[in-house]
């Protein structure tokens, strides 16, 4: 598909059911083409991490290599977000989205033909900055497109295809690997996107709404530069810091993390004040509760990614579980996850405002009982444990339900429609930081914990040390929540 076929496509009439304000429940099948964007964007962060053994005897990748086919992709898609939104706001959200999804198609088909871990590598980064593009069109339509008990359903869908793309994405790489289809093994990961990606493209101009481009918008390149520069010096070494040992490098880039942000803040108010079109608008940040709800965000998206982290590592290597009833535990937090999920519209109409609230406590309800049961003194008998935790990750994966699915939705709120793609573009990045900082800290301290301990306790200590982390942020999200500030969009 060219250019040209793109900018016909923007312009194109839309269905008189996508022109509307408030969608209809036949404008389904444009949320299915919205989310399968943010499933295969958000599925190809986790689906490789079964496949990297198989690529590693395949391609002879070193493990610097297979560090980088994952934090490859994360910092790609991190640094590119917010200049994805831009150019949405510029050049039209449904053009950008088709174009998101073209060269998405592109590079996974060139992550699927990869004759080198090199070229794999390359082609890894390629796809992140192609979600960058995409992603965050999504949020924006969603967010203009919706109104009413109509956006609660299409944000609470939103939600849940967030989190089971996340947790059921090493679980689809495992069986596409095991059928081996065409005998191409790992390389079914990133191919199977290929299908899914063009039958999007062909309905997109049928069934999403087409925006305008804002007139007279120029790039911030400068604005874009810095703001790739900061987020690169922050994702990179608490990706990668902790594999090599945090060398002076990686610590020296971290700390130029905020410096670099504050300059980039201060050319975006430089460039406001003479009239200028920056990058991230100041103006932005008065909408009612933005500022409040990217905090919420990132303590959340922080905790939800450190406890898929260590809970992970402890069943497996804490209490001995194969990868696949591993795998099993974590359907008993997807099925809380799931059921709450697809309530948000109805709990929302109940609690309004304080749904999200009401959800990060009982999250945090359930990591606190997770931390009790670990502590107790039957833990060491293994059964009684493992029963107890089952039970309470339906519960825990019922709090993530309550706080993902309507959080997108109340942080974009109050954002006005020329700043709709900007907007959605930090959300994602602010999503995509809280990801890499939990991982980071968390698996720092779990490690540091464990080699502490030193015994075949280790585990449990650590698993214990850490939930009582998590349970501080989900306290700290609980905390944010309570403001009044916090615009509901419900």
């Amino acid at each position: 598909m060219t250019s040209s076929s793109l900018n016909r496509a923007e312009s194109a009439p839309v269905p008189h059911h996508a022109a509307a304000s408030s969608p209809t429940p036949m404008d389904r099948p444009a949320l299915l083409v919205m989310l399968s964007g943010t499933f295969m964007v958000v599925m190809d962060f986790f689906i490789v991490n079964v496949a990297l053994p198989a690529i590693q005897r395949e391609l002879h990748a070193s493990a610097g290599a297979l560090q980088f086919v994952v934090a490859g992709y994360g910092l790609a898609n991190a640094t590119g977000l917010i200049t994805g939104g831009r150019l949405g706001d510029m050049l039209g959200r449904r053009r950008m989205f088709m174009l998101g999804l073209l060269l998405f198609a592109l590079a996974s088909a060139a992550c699927g033909l990869a004759p080198s871990a090199p070229a794999l590598v390359a082609a890894r980064v390629a796809q992140g900055l192609a979600g960058a593009l995409l992603q965050p069109q999504v949020l924006a339509m969603l967010s203009l497109t919706y109104t009413g008990p109509a956006r609660a359903r299409a944000f609470a869908a939103y939600g849940l295809t967030l989190g089971l793309a996340a947790l059921l994405g090493q679980l689809v790489g495992g069986a596409l690997i095991r059928a081996d289809l065409g005998g191409l093994g790992w390389r079914t990961c990133f191919l199977i996107n290929v299908p899914v990606a063009i039958i999007a493209l062909l309905l997109a101009p049928r069934v999403l709404r087409a925006s305008p481009p804002t007139s007279g918008s120029k790039p911030d390149v400068p604005g874009m530069a810095l703001l790739a520069a900061a987020l690169g010096a922050l994702v990179w070494p608490l990706v990668e810091g902790r594999q090599q040992g945090w060398p002076p490098a990686a610590l020296l880039t971290l700390a130029m993390a905020p410096v670099l942000l504050a300059v980039f803040a201060g050319h975006q108010r430089w460039l406001h004040a003479r009239g200028g079109q920056p990058l991230v608008s100041p103006a932005l940040f008065a909408a009612p509760g933005f500022a409040r709800g990217l905090a919420v965000t990132v303590a959340f998206y922080a905790g939800n990614a450190s406890f898929y982290f260590v809970l992970a590592l402890y069943l497996q290597d804490g209490l001995g579980l194969s990868p696949l009833q591993g795998g099993g535990a974590f359907t008993m937090l997807a099925l809380g996850f799931f059921a709450t999920s697809l309530a948000a519209p109805r709990i929302a109409a109940h609690l309004g405002r304080s749904s999200i609230a009401y959800g990060a406590i009982l999250l945090a309800a359930g990591h606190w009982l997770q931390l009790a049961n670990t502590l107790l003194p039957w833990q060491a008998q293994g059964t009684g444990l493992m029963t107890v935790m089952l039970i309470l990750l339906v519960v825990e994966g019922a709090g993530i339900g309550m706080v993902m699915a309507p959080l997108a939705s109340t942080v974009l709120a109050g954002t006005a429609q020329h700043h709709a793609g900007v907007a959605a573009g930090v959300l994602a990045t602010v999503q995509q930081v809280g990801n890499s900082v939990g991982v980071a800290l968390v698996g720092n301290l779990f490690y540091a914990r464990l080699q502490g301990a030193g015994t075949a306790h280790g585990y449990g200590s650590a698993f214990a040390w850490c939930l009582g982390c998590l349970l501080g942020l989900a306290l700290l999200v609980t905390h944010l929540c309570r403001g009044r500030r916090l615009a509901a969009a419900l």
